[in-house]
């Protein structure tokens, strides 16, 4: 079996090789880099499995290298690795594209749990549906499989929790979706910052699906959300 590739990017040097050499250590292929702009050079020329980034790097930071391998492609994990704490830094690292986050100092067992959380959750995701699965929402398309959301010919991209939140909205159509199970099923955690980051893919979709109005995703207070579609 192919050996899961790992891009690292981290200035600190010394976390960066100890970070790279324990990733190593437990079968990964991990490539260290020392700032935002060899990392997305090289992002561009190889090809890797899993993002680890810092956020504070120096000539490009976290966010705008998270921002930049988005346009690129919308399914690789991106983790990040933060000194900030505060709520709007890792809502930040979520509107981004980021699917989870770690604040400095951890330890390196909590990062290898974070992850298998993360690669598990992709590779359940990958199987659960077959591979044509296709939604019709009012005027769009919605093909699970490519991640993308369709209208005439114009299509937009979607993240993997996007895409997995959508699947859960169609799936319930014209019903609640409750906020909890969601957030178990794509999260597999209802903390507050995963249902903050939830909120954030809510708004996204909710931008996304505008321009129908025969559609709408709604927020049921204190319950979760419901996709009304005309029929």
């Amino acid at each position: 079996m192919d050996k899961t590739r790992v891009l690292l990017a981290e200035d600190d040097k010394n976390l960066g090789s100890i970070l790279k050499n324990y990733l190593d250590a437990k079968g990964y292929d991990t490539k260290l880099c020392v700032n935002g702009e060899d990392a997305l050079h090289i992002y561009r020329k190889e090809k890797f499995d899993f993002c680890i980034l810092d956020v504070m790097m120096p000539l490009k930071d976290g966010y705008t290298l998270a921002k930049e391998i988005r346009s690129f492609d919308k399914r690789i994990p991106i983790l990040f690795l933060t000194a900030k704490s505060m709520p709007e830094d890792i809502l930040e690292g979520f509107k981004v594209g980021g699917d989870d986050y770690l604040s400095k100092p951890f330890s390196m067992e909590e990062l290898l749990a974070r992850m298998k959380a993360i690669l598990r959750r992709i590779a359940a995701t990958s199987i659960e549906l077959p591979k044509d699965s296709i939604y019709k929402i009012g005027n769009y398309l919605f093909e699970y499989n490519r991640q993308v959301l369709v209208k005439e010919s114009k299509e937009q991209k979607l993240t993997s929790k996007e895409s997995e939140l959508l699947r859960l909205l169609c799936d319930n159509a014209n019903r609640v979706l409750d906020r909890r199970e969601a957030l178990i099923k794509i999260w597999n955690d209802d903390s507050y910052f995963n249902a903050r980051s939830m909120d954030v893919y809510i708004v996204k979709l909710r931008k996304y699906l505008k321009e129908d109005p025969g559609v709408e995703l709604i927020n049921v207070h204190g319950v979760g959300f419901k996709l009304v579609i005309d029929v």
